[in-house]
């Protein structure tokens, strides 16, 4: 319940509805490391463990029958669905104007306008894909020249559904890791960084928690934003892991996105329309090469180093490059 009524804030990417800077200092790690953190991050590990112990278990087997008939249809039709959201997303930005890859990402270029639609046409056939997905990059690279690496670091699900593209219009893999699953990572990863900025901006937030009040369920904005961050960083680590656990970590993620539509508008469902796609790709994928026998126990192990790392590389990067702060 929580997930679902949290996202709305969470999942409306905050850069899109009110103001910020990716150059300010951040919260220090002091700060973002606090008793709630660390309250938060137990319950996370209790739960992410939980689901692992389950999934072995003819309950897990169940449950992923379940996943399995429910979905059927949408996995026959993966791919056509991928062409289908990608070609209406690069229309519609296109349709909007001055619109690069995500609605902060400005441009005057004509030229970027006739390119997004030259990317929705190449959906129209698998041997023009690899063409669309060249222009995808291309796009994330005029992003990176204009508004810098750190801040296209939030939008590397794009290059994620580029070689998701390519790779299926060559028919290949790239080094033995299907299409979907490079996909999946790019997913994970984004949505881990993203979360960060919950802990170390949660003033950006502030404004929509004000009109949207009974988004926080009672609690205190500092704490429902560490809230959110934890919801969403242990949801997408989810993503990498055993088959069940990050088929239905997805299928809550594809619910929290879907939920943010219909609270913000529009703007919202074209920008995450793709994300939206790639989730419900990742909650029909059953196609596991072998079983996968990772100890539960490893999960809560995996799962502190991702969110170390992912705090190390966010602070000490945004120091080095804006010469910021990190306790």
């Amino acid at each position: 319940m929580f997930c679902v009524v949290a996202a709305r804030s969470a999942e409306a990417h905050v850069k899109w509805f009110c103001a910020y800077d990716v150059a300010g200092q951040p919260r220090g790690l002091e700060n973002v490391l606090c008793l709630d953190f660390e309250l938060l991050l137990g319950i996370a590990v209790f739960w992410l463990f939980a689901g692992c112990v389950i999934e072995p278990t003819s309950l897990g087997d169940a449950t992923i029958r379940v996943l399995d008939r429910v979905t059927a249809g949408l996995r026959l039709h993966t791919e056509l669905m991928m062409r289908a959201v990608c070609a209406f997303f690069f229309i519609s930005i296109w349709a909007v104007g001055g619109i690069l890859l995500t609605p902060e990402l400005k441009t005057s270029s004509p030229l970027v306008g006739a390119l997004q639609l030259g990317i929705a046409a190449g959906m129209l056939s698998r041997r023009t894909m690899p063409l669309s997905a060249a222009g995808m990059a291309i796009l994330f690279g005029i992003g990176v020249h204009g508004y810098g690496v750190f801040h296209l670091a939030d939008y590397p699900i794009f290059l994620g559904v580029a070689a998701y593209f390519a790779l299926v219009g060559l028919n290949k893999d790239l080094f033995g890791i299907r299409p979907i699953d490079v996909m999946r990572y790019a997913a994970a990863v984004t949505l881990m960084w993203a979360s960060v900025e919950k802990w170390a901006y949660p003033e950006w937030s502030f404004p929509l928690l004000i009109e949207h009040t009974s988004m926080t369920l009672g609690f205190d904005n500092e704490f429902y934003m560490r809230a959110a961050g934890m919801v969403e960083f242990t949801l997408a680590f989810a993503l990498i892991w055993t088959p069940l656990i990050r088929r239905c970590a997805a299928a809550v993620l594809a619910g929290m996105f879907i939920s943010a539509c219909f609270e913000f508008g529009k703007i919202d469902t074209i920008g995450h329309s793709a994300i939206i796609a790639v989730l419900f790709a990742i909650v029909a994928d059953n196609k596991v090469l072998q079983r996968d026998r990772r100890p539960a126990w490893l999960a809560p192990v995996a799962l502190c180093a991702a969110l170390s790392l992912t705090l190390f590389v966010y602070y000490f990067g945004h120091a080095a490059i804006f010469k910021t702060s990190v306790l």
